[in-house]
């Protein structure tokens, strides 16, 4: 069961890692009011909340604590960025507002996995 979640704990790193890189690509377009939210930033998001709710579902199986509330932050923060990505997608161009948002949600995702102990 170790090596499943590990092996879903890279899926999941893998997801953050393409909603992120997706947004950092466009921060010098988001200057210049070309932003847009890219498919990578759309599948990285839907990574992250398939391999999440897997993850707690094997940690319990595993008989390993979750932190509900900590899950609870984490996937209220992923479905605000998720229906950002997903209503946006199709724009031309993204506004700053918007996409700035999904750039300081997914780093304070980042911030809540690593630092909430």
């Amino acid at each position: 069961m170790g090596v499943l979640i590990h092996v879903f704990v890279g899926l999941h790193i893998i997801g953050i890692a393409s909603l992120l890189g997706g947004f950092l690509t466009q921060m010098k377009a988001m200057s210049a009011g070309t932003a847009r939210f890219n498919p990578a930033m759309l599948h990285g998001a839907l990574t992250m909340l398939v391999t999440g709710a897997v993850l707690v579902g094997l940690n319990q199986a595993d008989g390993n604590t979750v932190d509900h509330l900590k899950i609870g932050v984490k996937m209220a923060l992923l479905v605000v960025i998720l229906g950002l990505v997903y209503v946006k997608r199709d724009e031309e161009k993204a506004e700053k507002a918007p996409f700035a948002l999904v750039g300081a949600l997914t780093t304070a995702n980042i911030f809540i996995a690593v630092l909430w102990t």
